[in-house]
């Protein structure tokens, strides 16, 4: 992939990287407030883990393992 092909992918990796600090805080905030509302926690967390597959999975596309 050229460097020119994946910049949409660098800045959905980017966005994602954020969003998933930003839940990351949002987690920790809720939990620490003593009133947390475990499914509410619960959803953040899932969010939280469905967008760091989606990192993986493009980190994965900007960075092939090519074993040869």
């Amino acid at each position: 992939m050229a460097a020119s092909d994946d910049t949409p992918l660098r800045m959905e990796l980017a966005q994602l990287r954020q969003e998933h600090r930003d839940l990351d805080a949002a987690v920790q905030a809720l939990s620490a407030s003593g009133s947390a509302d475990a499914l509410q926690l619960q959803r953040l967390k899932k969010k939280k883990l469905q967008i760091k597959d989606r990192i993986t999975a493009l980190e994965d596309q900007l960075h092939p393992d090519i074993i040869a």
